[in-house]
């Protein structure tokens, strides 16, 4: 009975009788014991630049502060390079211009940006799920030579880096495969340019998304044709990036304007199933990635809710949201060996708020 009735006065709780950040994030007064989080996310920094290294580590319940810490140089005010972290809020700034009725998702991404103009039937819908049908390889490190987003960001790509990706050979069929890359994000960019013409582009992800959350320490990389690198070069204090967490958790909702279409939310936690899955890799949805499992296959992270998603960028960065536990999780780092493990971290998280009270 008592959890019936907590689960009716949740119901009814008006937008302005929940916790909100204003110039400042409320701070949850719960005493719970981090030390074993702590103690994985923020072990001694290895000289040779080894094994997990987080910058910050900021945890947010039901839109409080429940747990932050930095390592120097970073600080609760630190703009930190998302990297493709960015790829999902780009999903969130045109969550915005699809509620305005700037696309739909079955429109030909052509439509936007002419450059695609010999891919006729890739649609806005096949970019956001990382499935344009473009030959892409996105590897870094592992093959420099070879990579397509290593020559899209610094060499023959990275003025234009839309046209660089427009004129990729197609490898599959449009909407069939999916094969991530960071040109296909760049390729949205672009769109939403065409969408909303020169005079209102430059501003839009402030105008749509920034200003309205109270977000204060945006900067947005574009190149050299004035195209946001929507793959890649967004910048966010931790308690920013996790105003946009808080959006997504409340289902597009900021206080009482409704910012993102509540489906919009959920195509963007739609698993797109024209996947393989891979070990411990979260899934694909509408731009952000899912722990819900492919068919046959056991969830990426066993340890968290199958409902978690997440905004995921190169050596570490990450935005974690968990619906039923009310959580955003964002964790900034510098991780350059792949040791890290997601599960581990929101397993010992969600063990330290299971132990409250304990």
């Amino acid at each position: 009975m008592k959890a019936l009735w907590f689960a009716l006065i949740t119901l009814v709780t008006p937008a302005w009788a929940e916790d909100w950040p204003t110039a400042q994030w409320p701070v949850d007064p719960a005493a719970l014991d981090w030390r074993a989080v702590d103690a994985y996310a923020f072990p001694p920094r290895d000289a040779e630049r080894g094994g997990i290294r987080t910058d910050a580590l900021l945890i947010i319940r039901d839109g409080c502060i429940l747990h932050e810490r930095y390592a120097a140089p970073t600080r609760a005010d630190t703009p930190h390079l998302t990297w493709s972290v960015s790829k999902s809020v780009l999903a969130t700034v045109m969550g915005v211009a699809h509620g305005q009725g700037r696309f739909s998702l079955d429109d030909p991404a052509a439509r936007y940006y002419p450059a695609l103009h010999p891919h006729p039937a890739l649609r806005l819908a096949d970019l956001l799920h990382w499935a344009s049908g473009l030959a892409w390889q996105e590897d870094y490190e592992y093959a420099p030579l070879k990579s397509s987003v290593v020559a899209m960001l610094y060499t023959r790509g990275r003025n234009d880096m839309a046209g660089y990706t427009a004129a990729m050979p197609a490898s599959s069929p449009p909407g069939t495969r999916f094969v991530y890359s960071s040109g296909d994000s760049n390729l949205l960019a672009a769109t939403l340019r065409g969408m909303l013409g020169e005079g209102d582009y430059t501003d839009y992800p402030w105008q749509a998304l920034f200003t309205p959350l109270g977000i204060d320490s945006a900067t947005w990389e574009r190149d050299a044709t004035g195209t946001y690198v929507g793959s890649s070069y967004l910048y966010l204090s931790a308690r920013d990036l996790a105003r946009i967490g808080l959006l997504m958790q409340r289902d597009g909702r900021w206080g009482e304007r409704q910012l993102l279409a509540a489906d919009w939310v959920a195509f963007n936690r739609t698993l797109f199933g024209a996947a393989q899955a891979i070990p411990g890799q979260a899934n694909p949805g509408g731009h952000w990635w899912l722990n819900q499992p492919l068919p046959g296959q056991s969830r990426p992270w066993p340890d968290a809710p199958s409902a978690t998603f997440a905004a995921l960028g190169h050596w570490g960065q990450a935005l974690y949201i968990l619906p039923a536990q009310k959580l955003v999780i964002v964790r900034y780092a510098d991780d350059r060996d792949g040791s890290y493990s997601h599960n581990e971290l929101l397993k010992r998280v969600l063990a330290a708020v299971a132990g409250e009270g304990a």
